[in-house]
């Protein structure tokens, strides 16, 4: 854990030339984080649910669907490099989609379900992948090409990432 509650587990950083056992890590995390989740906000009361991880901050409410929106788009990009030669992907505006109705008003369980759902059928996806789909690319507009690899990383660190706002909170709120 960071003293920056905007990183409870440090930035992400970018790993090279993953080792098959590291993938199978990585994955590993993916594959926990629907669990992982669901335990942070177990109990949580309808205020505490309505309560910034930090000053400035999403609200666990917004938390949890802005996991669930990200993910399902991660996997449609995961998707489209399987299937695509070099795709562009297209972008969103995530602060955006945190003050959309949905993402401020939704029951939790809606998107706990969803990611649950969603998670099972990308890890499915992800444990049948080559090291040569790993190393395929897409363009993503704001960060250039990148490959696969790198964006299996970057959600293995972005779900662990969100359940430490979560778990941050309650630590600090002593709601444990």
């Amino acid at each position: 854990m960071t003293a920056d509650l905007r990183y409870p587990i440090g930035k992400f950083k970018w790993e090279e030339n993953l080792s098959d056992a590291r993938r199978r890590e990585m994955i590993a995390q993916i594959e926990e984080t629907p669990a992982r989740l669901r335990e942070a906000v177990k109990g949580l009361s309808a205020e505490q649910v309505e309560t910034p991880y930090r000053e400035g901050g999403w609200t666990v409410r917004q938390v949890v669907h802005h996991v669930a929106d990200s993910h399902l788009n991660a996997y449609v990009r995961f998707k489209l490099a399987a299937t695509e030669d070099q795709p562009t992907i297209k972008t969103y505006e995530q602060e955006r989609w945190a003050e959309t109705v949905d993402a401020r008003t939704a029951p939790l369980e809606v998107s706990l379900a969803l990611i649950e759902a969603l998670h099972h059928r990308w890890v499915m996806f992800l444990k049948n992948m080559s090291a040569a789909e790993f190393a395929r690319k897409f363009n993503h507009p704001e960060m250039g090409p990148l490959t696969v690899e790198k964006l299996l990383g970057i959600y293995a660190w972005h779900g662990r990432h969100h359940v430490a706002h979560i778990r941050g909170l309650r630590e600090r709120m002593k709601w444990d």
